[in-house]
């Protein structure tokens, strides 16, 4: 039987970077309990990681998870997510915070997948779950608190992965030059 987090390492040297960092940010990230039959705990910890790396030092593609962990996030529900925040970095771009949340002292707030609070901009990756009809009112709900407080919002939808999200990232630096004008 083998843990979450071993099987990241096995995968390691199979994997691009991109995928080994997506998958990492999978094991580490909060859950959702009401849409994860009450798993209440991420699957790995940082520190659990690294102790798994330190354990098998030997273990051919260890270096490559390695080089991996030093670029994982808590925050990214989905491995779309991982990969835009990971082409906002790679495009240059400052690395967005994650979960951003309307009302950071307000534990039940709208939240974002990624944004800027400076700047007041959250990017919004909406995956076939957000087809859902009730799904598609809590994101009408959550984008018009975002909008009534003056944020902008970016959707980002699967046609924007296919497309290595290169009209995202347009969009993201026109948004951060008219910020600085």
């Amino acid at each position: 039987m083998t843990t979450p987090a071993r099987t990241w390492l096995d995968l390691a040297v199979e994997l691009g970077e991109e995928f080994r960092i997506a998958l990492g940010d999978q094991l580490i990230r909060r859950p959702r309990p009401e849409l994860e039959n009450g798993r209440d705990q991420p699957l790995a910890s940082m520190a659990d990681l690294r102790e798994l790396l330190d354990a098998h030092v030997w273990m051919k593609g260890v270096g490559l998870a390695r080089s991996a962990l030093e670029h994982l996030r808590v925050g990214a529900d989905s491995v779309p997510e991982s990969l835009l925040r990971q082409a906002i970095i790679a495009a240059g771009l400052p690395e967005p915070e994650l979960q951003i949340s309307l009302w950071p002292l307000d534990p039940y707030a709208p939240s974002g997948d990624m944004g800027y609070r400076h700047l007041k901009l959250v990017i919004q990756y909406e995956g076939a779950h957000h087809n859902d009809e009730a799904q598609r009112l809590r994101d009408a709900l959550r984008d018009r608190a975002f909008r009534e407080a003056g944020w902008t919002i970016i959707l980002v939808r699967v046609e924007d992965l296919r497309d290595d999200f290169r009209a995202v990232l347009r969009r993201i630096r026109a948004h951060l030059a008219s910020a600085a004008a």
